[in-house]
């Protein structure tokens, strides 16, 4: 039994994206007619590789109008492709908090009952434990080289996210716990 993959996107092959990219660099900067215009001569100058790449679509299953493909790849994307490769941005270190502070942070927020906002308690939390926000402090500071205002930010986003999750998750046993009462009222 032999199982195709259905194809979503229909890409041209190598040799023929080449064609067209050099010829939407080429006439990057015409306007609309003018493209229009030099577009026919091109169909017309590659007649042949048109066609065995409108058959090698056709074949994969692509069933919309290729030239129009072809059209608006060269026209809309090809034309605007940058030719310069760009360096992949370097990604930021991950900064972890130490699990016994964010066990903290848990143990506080399930002792609250959701009447309060996550700010405040935030501020509750570094009333409470502030001998603990000093450790991660030195510690964060010593590892990670961060001034202070980052570290508490990190704390302040890592406590609020916490937050959240607990809220989203009571939400959810909450409907739950809804659902399955409705369905023994239903029974």
């Amino acid at each position: 039994m032999t199982t195709s993959t259905m194809i979503f996107r229909f890409k041209f092959t190598v040799e023929f994206n080449n064609e067209l990219l050099s010829f939407a660099k080429v006439h990057q900067y015409d306007d609309r007619p003018t493209y229009k215009e030099n577009w026919d001569k091109w169909l017309d100058a590659n007649e042949d590789m048109i066609m065995r790449e409108t058959l090698y679509l056709k074949s994969n299953g692509y069933d919309g109008d290729v030239l129009q493909k072809m059209y608006r790849s060269g026209r809309y994307y090809f034309r605007n492709k940058s030719s310069v490769q760009q360096e992949p941005k370097s990604r930021r270190k991950y900064l972890s908090i130490d699990r016994d502070t964010i066990d903290m942070m848990d143990r506080l927020i399930m002792r609250q009952d959701g009447s309060l906002k996550p700010s405040i308690l935030y501020d509750q939390f570094c009333d409470e434990y502030s001998n603990i926000i000093q450790s991660e402090l030195d510690r964060m500071g010593d590892i990670e080289g961060l001034s202070k205002v980052n570290i508490h930010d990190k704390l302040k986003k890592t406590y609020k996210n916490r937050y959240f999750l607990f809220k989203n998750q009571s939400n959810k046993e909450d409907t739950n716990h809804s659902n399955d009462i409705i369905k023994e009222i239903n029974t």
